[in-house]
Order: structure tokens, then sequence, then C-alpha cells
């Protein structure tokens, strides 16, 4: 039986260091000294047709459910605001005048965004003032009315000199899936959309209005860590921050 028999590997990925001369000598790779790494055999699909493709979708929502991979390469962090930083939900008084409920744990995550230095911008095809009294509570800013968010999204990022690559964008509905499709950081609430979570790169455990904006931003901020501590990584930092976009 299979079971029974010697281990045997297939390779599904792999890291070359090697010395030039060595290569030239062997005629292959696989010289010197070789290490392997057993991985999880559900995570190790070869994906040749559109068919394992789709297999690969099917299997990859397991895994982002039970677990938060970490960011990396993260500048920035761009947000919807209604489904977001609030559970969708809106109270209209009698005279029409409008009020949501925000999350005091979602103001203390951007806090600790701005003193990190790390930029922030809430993204909102609503216009409404109390998009804008949230952003000014949090010191962060805000673009409301927008219809087309990728573009404006685009617009953005060159005027901060931030690559699209380097930015994570929280979502919940089909709106922001524009902008989520551009960014090198997909993310999306927990009770997000359907679509919304197909297309995330990570799907948070919490859900709009609920904390899901504070552990976006612990997220970012973990990616950010060896930067935030380490004196000639902020340099090059703050150099890359100031060179043309």
């Amino acid at each position: 039986r299979r079971q029974d028999r010697a281990a045997q590997f297939q390779e599904t990925g792999a890291f070359y260091v090697l010395r030039a001369a060595g290569f030239a000598a062997s005629g292959h790779r696989f010289f010197g000294q070789v290490g392997l790494v057993e991985i999880d055999p559900a995570r190790a699909i070869e994906i040749d047709t559109i068919r394992e493709f789709e297999l690969a979708e099917l299997i990859a929502p397991l895994f982002d459910r039970a677990e938060i991979p970490a960011l990396y390469g993260v500048d920035a962090l761009v947000t919807d605001f209604d489904g977001v930083h609030t559970d969708d939900r809106v109270h209209v008084a009698e005279d029409g005048s409008e009020s949501i409920t925000a999350n005091r744990s979602d103001g203390a995550g951007v806090a600790r965004l701005r003193a990190a230095g790390i930029p922030m911008l809430i993204l909102s095809a609503e216009e409404n003032p109390v998009v804008a009294a949230r952003g000014a509570k949090l010191q962060v800013e805000v673009l409301q009315g927008v219809s087309d968010k990728a573009a404006v999204l685009t617009d953005w990022a060159a005027l901060t000199g931030i690559d699209l690559d380097r930015i994570a964008y929280l979502g919940n509905d089909l709106g922001d899936l524009p902008a989520m499709r551009i960014v090198g950081w997909p993310l999306a609430v927990a009770d997000a959309r359907p679509e919304v979570l197909a297309a995330a790169r990570i799907v948070l455990t919490r859900r709009g209005g609920d904390g899901a904006v504070r552990e976006a931003a612990e997220l970012v901020l973990a990616a950010n860590a060896p930067i935030l501590t380490n004196p000639t990584a902020q340099a090059l930092a703050k150099a890359r921050a100031k060179s043309p976009a």
C-alpha cells in the first residue's frame, strides 16, 4: 500500500540560492545542500489549468476563515465607511437628520495608525455630514460622494506617492470591488457581501462597526513593526515617501 511505502515528495515551490560555478559544473540546480520543508497536502495544489484554479478557489476559504495571515509591505489603510466603520444601519430622526453608531475600539486603532505616521483615508460613496464628522473626530482624510472608487483611489495614491500595491483597502459591499481589485491588500469585514469576501485577500474576524477597523489597523501596524522600531528602516521609508510619485 502507498501509505506503507517510504514517503515521496512532490515539489510545489522552492527558493534557489546557488553559486554560478557550481551550477555550471553540475548543469542543474540540485547540487550542494538541498533542504526540504514539508507542507500541508491540502495547500499543495498545482495550478496549471482553469479547473485546478477553480478547485483552489473552493478550498481557499477553508484556510482564510481558520487563520488570519499577516500583512506585509503596507504603507496606507483606506476604508469604506458604511458597513465598515458602522454596522450599516442608520438612525433617522423625525426631522430627517441621520446618525450612526461608531465603535470606540476602531477609534483607538486609528489613533495608533496616526501615531505611527501611517496614512489613512475614508472613501465613501455616501455624502453625509455624519461621515465628515466621524472623519474629523478620527483626524483622518475623508473623500465623500465617490461613485468611482478605483479612479479616486488611483488619484489619491498618485498624490501621496504611495504605490497601489502597498495599500490595504477595507470594504464590505459591491461598490468597494473596483477599489479592492487595484490594491495590493484587499480586505473584507466578516459580514461583507459574498462577492466581497471572494475578492478579499484577507477576511477579518470582526464585523463592520464591531471592531473591524481596529483589527485592520492592528494588521497594518504589525506589518510595519520592523520599520517602526528600526531607525535605518525609518530613514529609508521617509526617503521613499519623499521621492516623486
